[in-house]
């Protein structure tokens, strides 16, 4: 349940120092699931299930690739950037700072920081490797979900233009750890000290909305050791764009904790997603790049404002 800035639909990689990958565990494609059955509204447990089945199979399907638009918002300023998923590896460029257009120094900087994946392929091959390996452990979280949590049924509510699919009852289901789960690895650790809600389109099998708080303090293994503190907070939206296709709408997340035992670790973003566009999906990096030019120069500067995946770059 995100996380370089350059963000896959089914890794969105991120750093653990730089944005809390491991909250990225809803970074998923769409699936056509079929319609739940009145025995799921009785199952909350059995419902998620379900769901996350169709996120997992989602993860691991690439047909879809997309072009789009990512501003992340932290208490130094704001980022934007475009996007655009390749085969290689996501290819990211930065069009904005504080909403203000980069200046041609900035933008033949920024164009070059780019292009050196394409001059170094041993770069874009770790880049690629980095994101195969986080969108592996997203996996193994998403897959725990349903054994680590207890869920129970919390009421509905309606999706909206951002949440879920519009005018569509969603239900809320309140979740909690479940006292019996012991966590395989560091990587679902810190799942013991959660608790929280997600909001399910039972019909569809698609989870709009999870929002996660630490009620204790909580252990993470990312190849790293460390803990994040009691009372942090994230939130991730999916919405629908078209019939059965889904993606990351928004992400906020905010913790305090500790790296390597003594090393301070503070987080706190916020990442809206907006303008999806579909690109072919044996796009190249190099054509990838290409394309993010020509975006950026049709990319009208006053809308910076108004647009704002955790990412990894």
């Amino acid at each position: 349940m995100a996380v370089v800035n350059s963000i896959s639909r089914n890794s969105l990689a991120h750093s653990i120092v730089a944005a809390g990958a491991w909250i990225l565990l809803l970074a998923v494609a769409s699936f056509a699931g079929q319609p739940a059955t009145i025995s799921l509204y009785r199952d909350p447990a059995e419902l998620v299930r379900k769901a996350v089945q169709n996120e997992i199979k989602a993860a691991t399907d690439d047909s879809a690739r997309f072009l789009f638009r990512g501003t992340k918002t932290t208490p130094q300023g704001s980022t934007t950037r475009l996007y655009v998923e390749t085969k290689e590896a996501t290819a990211g460029l930065v069009i904005a700072y504080n909403g203000i257009p980069l200046t041609p120094e900035q933008r033949r900087a920024e164009e070059a920081r780019v292009e050196r994946f394409i001059d170094h392929p041993e770069e874009l091959k770790k880049k690629r490797e980095q994101e195969r390996a986080s969108a592996e452990r997203t996996l193994r979280i998403v897959r725990a979900l349903p054994d680590a949590f207890l869920f129970e049924y919390a009421g509905e509510e309606q999706g909206s233009d951002a949440i879920g699919r519009a005018g569509e009852t969603l239900m809320k289901l309140k979740f909690r750890p479940n006292p019996h789960y012991q966590p395989p690895s560091h990587v679902e650790e810190v799942l013991t000290g959660m608790q929280g809600y997600v909001l399910v389109d039972a019909a569809h099998y698609r989870l709009a909305v999870i929002d996660g708080t630490l009620f204790k303090e909580a252990g993470f293994g990312w190849g790293i050791l460390g803990h994040l503190d009691p009372g942090g907070r994230f939130t991730v939206q999916q919405e629908e764009l078209d019939d059965n296709l889904w993606e990351i709408s928004s992400m906020s997340v905010n913790f305090t904790g500790k790296i390597l035992l003594f090393k301070s670790l503070s987080i706190s973003s916020t990442e809206t997603f907006t303008g999806f566009k579909r690109v072919p999906s044996d796009l190249t990096f190099a054509q990838a790049l290409e394309l993010l030019k020509k975006e950026e120069a049709s990319v009208d500067a006053d809308n910076f404002c108004c647009h704002t995946r955790t990412t990894n770059e």
